[in-house]
C-alpha cells in the first residue's frame, strides 16, 4: 500500500501550471513535493492530445503517494482579435483617427478589420479599445453597424492579429466557444475536478457551463473583466470558486485599482465560502531568474495575509527556467507568513456570518472550540464536501482532516484553505466515527497521544447536508497503541 502523505505545515494552497518546463511525469512529482498541492491545465496552448500525458501523470503520481491530487482545466475563451495588414505591421499616431471595420481587405494606416459584430452591437461612443495588452488605447468617436470610427488616444505600432480588450462593453458574446466546449467535455472525460471559465462577464455566462459540466467537476469563474465586478456577487452565487486574473483585470482598468479590487474580490469570496484564488506574475521575475524581488515576495505574502484559498503560478512554473525553484519560493514564503504570530488575526479582518443553519453554526463553533481547548485538528466526515467548506470559511487556527468516501469530493478539496483531504471507507456508527478519527488524525500526523481534536459529522451517516454533530475527543495513549502501524481505512 502507498505511504500516507503528512498534511502540508501551511493552510493556503499552491497551484501550480504545467507546460513545456514541466511537462514530464519526474518534474510533476518533483514539483508536488516541492509544495505544489494542484494542477493547472491551460486548454489555450497546445491540442488535446497533448494534454492527455499530464492527466495520466497527475493520476499515475497520485497513486504513488496517496494523496488526492487536485487537477484544473482553464479554458480559453473567446479572443478579440483585429484583423491583418497589407504590411503586417502599421504605427497608429496619437491624435490620429483610425477606423475598424467589417472589410475583410489588409489594413493599412488608417484601418483594419475587426472581424468580431458583438462588438459593433455593444460598442458606444467614448468606449475605449485597448490593443496588444493595452500598449495601444482608441477611443471610439462614432458608431455604424459597420464601423468604429475612433482617436488614437496612445499610439505605437500595431501588427497582425493583435489582441483587443474592451473595458467599457458587455459584449453579447457567449463566455463558451466551440472550442471551449470541446476542450471541456474532453477535460471532464479526462477527470479534471475544477474547470475553469474564462470571459465571464455576468451570472448568466456559468449557466451553460454548468450544464455541460453535468455535475462531474466544480465550476470555476474567472474574473478577469470589469462587467464581472459589478456583477461579483451574482457570479459568486453560480460558481464553486473564483480566480483573480490579475492580468486582464490590469489590462482593462487602471493597475492602481486592481490591488483594492483583488481584496474586494477576496473578502466577497471567502464571505460566501467560495475557494478564491490568487493569479498572474506572482514570481514573474522567476520566469528567468532563480530568486524572486522582494516586491514579488511581498505579493505573494498579502494574498496569504488575506486569507485567499490558493495563490497560482503561471509562465514561471510552466515555461519559466526555475519550475522547482518557483513552488518551494511560493511554499516557502507561505509557510513563513502562516508561522507569523500576527496571521491568524490578520486572516479573520474578513468578518465570515454564518448561515442560520445548523452546520454553520456548528463550523464556527468547531473553530472556537478548537482555539479555547487548544485541539490540534479539526477532523470532519463529508461526502459532498460541504462540511468542510464551511469549517475552512472560518479560517480555523488548526488544520482540517476531512475524511470522505468520494474520490472527487477528495481531489476537488484540493483548492481549499487548510484541508488535507482522505478518501476512506465510510462510517456506520457513532462508535465508529470517534475511533476512526483518531486513528486518522494519528496516521496524519495531526494529532498525538493526550491531544484533543474536534470531530464534526452528519448523523444518521451517509446522508449529504445533515451535518449536526460537533465532539471533542482526547487521543488517549492506551486507546492509541492498537493503531501504530495500522493501515486499515
Amino acid at each position: 500500500m502507498t505511504q500516507a502523505i503528512s498534511p502540508r505545515s501551511r493552510k493556503v494552497r499552491v497551484l501550480a501550471t504545467l507546460g513545456p518546463a514541466s511537462a514530464s511525469p519526474e518534474m510533476i512529482e518533483k514539483l508536488f513535493r516541492a509544495g505544489a498541492d494542484a494542477f493547472r491545465i491551460n486548454m489555450s496552448h497546445g491540442d488535446q492530445a497533448s494534454k492527455i500525458p499530464l492527466f495520466e501523470a497527475i493520476r499515475a503520481m497520485e497513486a504513488t503517494t496517496g494523496r488526492p491530487t487536485t487537477i484544473l482545466a482553464d479554458l480559453q475563451g473567446p479572443k478579440l482579435r483585429v484583423g491583418k495588414f497589407a504590411e503586417g505591421k502599421v504605427m497608429l499616431v496619437t491624435g490620429h483617427q483610425f477606423t475598424l471595420d467589417r472589410d475583410p481587405t489588409p489594413g493599412d494606416a488608417t484601418r483594419v478589420e475587426l472581424p468580431h459584430r458583438e462588438i459593433f452591437e455593444a460598442a458606444h461612443a467614448d468606449a475605449r479599445l485597448l490593443l496588444d495588452d493595452g500598449k495601444l488605447v482608441l477611443r471610439v468617436t462614432d458608431v455604424t453597424p459597420d464601423r468604429l470610427t475612433t482617436i488614437v488616444e496612445v499610439g505605437g505600432a500595431l501588427s497582425n492579429n493583435k489582441g483587443l480588450n474592451v473595458p467599457d462593453m458587455v459584449l453579447p458574446l457567449a463566455a463558451l466557444t466551440e472550442k471551449d466546449r470541446s476542450d471541456l467535455s474532453f477535460a471532464v472525460e479526462q477527470g479534471a475536478d475544477w474547470i475553469a471559465l474564462s470571459f465571464v462577464q455576468r451570472p448568466e455566462d456559468l449557466m451553460e457551463a454548468r450544464r455541460l459540466i453535468g455535475g462531474k467537476a466544480a465550476l470555476l469563474a474567472k474574473i478577469e473583466k470589469p462587467s464581472a465586478i459589478a456583477r461579483l456577487d451574482e457570479i459568486l452565487e453560480q460558481c464553486d470558486g473564483v480566480m483573480v486574473a490579475r492580468g486582464d483585470l490590469g489590462v482593462e482598468l487602471p493597475p492602481q485599482t486592481v490591488p483594492p479590487l483583488q481584496k474586494r474580490i477576496v473578502e466577497s469570496a471567502r464571505r460566501l465560502g467560495r475557494p478564491v484564488i490568487v493569479a498572474t506574475q506572482m514570481l514573474e521575475s522567476m520566469i528567468e531568474s532563480p530568486s524572486p524581488t522582494r516586491a514579488e515576495v511581498s505579493d505573494v505574502a498579502t494574498a496569504v495575509y488575506d486569507g485567499a484559498d490558493a495563490i497560482m503560478l503561471s509562465a514561471e512554473s510552466a515555461a519559466g527556467k526555475w519550475p522547482i525553484e518557483s513552488v518551494s519560493m511560493m511554499n516557502s514564503i507561505a509557510d513563513a507568513v502562516e508561522r507569523d504570530p500576527a496571521h491568524g488575526d490578520r486572516v479573520h479582518f474578513t468578518v465570515t456570518k454564518p448561515d442560520p443553519t445548523t452546520a454553520d453554526a456548528l463550523a464556527e463553533a468547531a473553530k472556537n472550540i478548537a482555539a479555547t481547548v487548544s485541539a490540534s485538528a479539526i477532523i470532519c466526515f463529508t461526502s459532498s464536501g460541504s462540511t468542510a467548506r464551511r469549517i475552512a470559511r472560518e479560517r480555523p487556527l488548526v488544520p482540517i482532516l476531512v475524511l470522505t468516501p468520494e474520490r472527487d469530493t477528495a481531489r476537488r478539496l484540493g483548492l481549499l484553505w487548510g484541508t488535507h483531504a482522505v478518501q476512506t471507507r465510510d462510517v456506520e456508527s457513532f462508535e465508529e466515527m470517534v475511533a476512526k478519527a483518531k486513528r486518522m488524525a494519528l496516521r496524519h500526523g495531526l494529532a498525538k497521544a493526550g491531544d484533543r481534536v474536534i470531530v464534526c459529522a452528519g448523523v444518521p451517516f451517509k446522508t449529504p447536508g445533515s451535518t449536526n454533530v460537533l465532539h471533542v475527543v482526547t487521543l488517549l495513549g492506551d486507546e492509541l497503541a492498537g493503531y501504530q502501524g495500522s493501515e486499515g481505512n
